[in-house]
């Protein structure tokens, strides 16, 4: 049978053989073969319009060797001038892979192809963990950061520092705006959280009594309010203490004395500081202070519900440390010192670092604790500091001595030192060091003498200005304890402190989440 034509299209004989072909497909067994012919066709082969159809194979063309097939004449074929749809996607698809392979760069050299606006507008948006480790990648990272750092702290300090940090540490002018600044306000954002979530921890656990799984979850709304409110009170508290170590030094430096043997009803220098906080965090931080002092107070004392017989052989056996200890923290160490302190687990441990912490403060002699030697009962093989070299001569291996890998010691040639490294950070604005940190031998001699006592620190001044500033009419109006703790648990007025604390226009980046105090990026 003969396949259709296109000259027949649609006529008798073009109908008749196309029933002829869908009989052939149903029953493929009656249908005859013709061994003449000069096509065969397919059991499987559907109907297509002659536009769109493709040429038959030469697996589906059968011409016998001793037969020669007909000439006939060669049907007429859009395919050349018009090709089809599907030719034409393929076409354009197999164009694209192959010029995007083609065309394909790292994502280094695009990065680098990007105007400088651009670059520094993508890498401003970035955390500031991050920023800071992309300093150390290479040369023209570093030189890139440094040289925009103006620009990528003021984009931080726009969507990412709240209300409050920049009221109590205003920003420099915008030329003079540094990298150094930005990670200042993060670090104390970073201890204020951390002290929020041990504090919160241990009021949930000592005072509400919620110990059990069910019910810290029961008390987990009012936990994550608590949490919230604590931290910006307790920024102010790190902030008070930096101010007050930093005006005390100037003041013992101008007068030549210091505030002992100078008679006073309230601290000069604690007035001259609160002077900085309006009427609403002077009175929220007052309220809030004996709870932040008493919790550092009872993570130093041993635990209070086990006797003496119990202590000694839990091995309790030191005391908790005298007042001048807890006034040398905070006044010198500042709230850095007190989250160092609260972080060391069990009680020994904890005693031994604070008891070494204060003795190299005061300039004393530190106790040296003998290491306990590892191994069953005593008995264990001593690492040696030794190596053996060559010819079994041993050679002693200094410890500082290391050489940072990849650096340019192994990469260049012993001729680059490694200080070029060390200039990535101690070259720039980070090298003036973290906020509060550690004073010389001379303004501690200076300091130490004219610490004021534990319970005169905060309370007097602030209670007194209080009430003359007109906050509150009568004493008793000033929450206190238990009073304080309700206010922080509070459900309402949660939207108008927000709007206080971190502005009107802040987005959700400045309220510190729970997972940023596990990590501290400036340290």
């Amino acid at each position: 049978m003969d396949p259709p034509h296109i000259t027949e299209f649609a006529s008798q004989r073009y109908f008749e053989k196309l029933r002829q072909l869908s009989e052939s497909r149903e029953h493929p067994q009656d249908a005859p073969t013709h061994p003449h012919d000069g096509y065969a066709v397919a059991q499987s082969s559907t109907f297509i319009l002659p536009i769109g159809q493709s040429r038959l194979s030469d697996q589906q063309t059968t011409t016998p060797d001793h037969q020669k097939p007909e000439k006939r004449r060669g049907n007429f074929s859009f395919r050349t001038i018009l090709p089809t749809r599907t030719s034409a996607e393929h076409d354009t698809r197999s164009t694209s892979i192959e010029s995007t392979r083609r065309n394909s760069l790292p994502f280094d050299q695009l990065f680098s192809n990007l105007p400088n606006e651009l670059k520094i507008q993508i890498i401003a948006s970035l955390p500031l963990s991050d920023i800071l480790s992309m300093r150390l990648a290479s040369r023209s990272w570093f030189a890139m950061i440094t040289f925009n750092e103006s620009a990528i702290t003021r984009y931080h300090l726009e969507h990412h520092v709240p209300a409050y940090a920049t009221r109590l540490y205003p920003a420099p002018e915008p030329s003079s705006t540094k990298l150094h600044y930005l990670c200042g306000i993060w670090h104390r954002l970073h201890v204020a959280s951390k002290l929020s979530f041990l504090i919160s921890e241990r009021v949930t656990k000592e005072i509400f009594l919620r110990t059990t799984e069910a019910q810290r979850n029961e008390f987990a709304p009012q936990y994550e309010r608590m949490r919230r409110r604590l931290v910006p009170l307790l920024f102010s508290i790190f902030h008070f203490f930096e101010t007050y170590r930093t005006l005390h030094l100037e003041y013992i430096k101008e007068h030549g004395h210091g505030l002992r043997l100078e008679p006073y009803t309230i601290n000069p220098i604690e007035a001259k500081v609160m002077s900085m906080y309006d009427d609403k965090t002077l009175l929220r931080v007052h309220q809030v202070f004996p709870l932040v002092v008493s919790s550092f107070c009872r993570r130093l004392r041993p635990p209070s519900y086990v006797g003496r017989f119990e202590r000694s052989l839990r091995g309790y056996l030191r005391d908790k440390p005298e007042d001048e200890v807890y006034v040398t923290s905070l006044c010198v160490g500042g709230l850095r010192q007190v989250e160092r302190f609260w972080e060391v687990k069990g009680y020994n441990i904890r005693r031994a670092a604070v008891d070494t912490w204060y003795l190299s403060v005061t300039n004393q002699t530190v106790e040296n604790v003998p290491k306990p030697r590892r191994g069953f009962m005593g008995l264990s093989r001593k690492k040696s500091n030794m190596s053996v070299g060559e010819g079994g001569r041993t050679a002693d291996i200094p410890s500082n001595n290391r050489e940072r890998r990849g650096s340019d010691n192994s990469r260049r040639g012993s001729d680059v030192s490694i200080s070029s490294w060390r200039d990535f950070v101690f070259g720039t604005s980070l090298s003036e060091g973290m906020p509060m940190g550690p004073l010389s031998r001379e303004q501690l001699q200076m300091l130490l003498p004219d610490l004021p006592d534990l319970h005169s620190i905060w309370l007097p001044t602030a209670e007194a200005l209080i009430l003359d500033r007109g906050i509150v009419g009568r004493p008793q109006d000033i929450k206190r304890n238990g009073t304080a703790l309700l206010d922080l648990i509070r459900e309402d007025g949660a939207a108008e402190e927000d709007e206080w604390l971190y502005g009107r226009a802040a987005p959700e980046s400045v309220r510190p989440p729970l997972e940023a105090i596990e990590e501290d990026p400036i340290e």
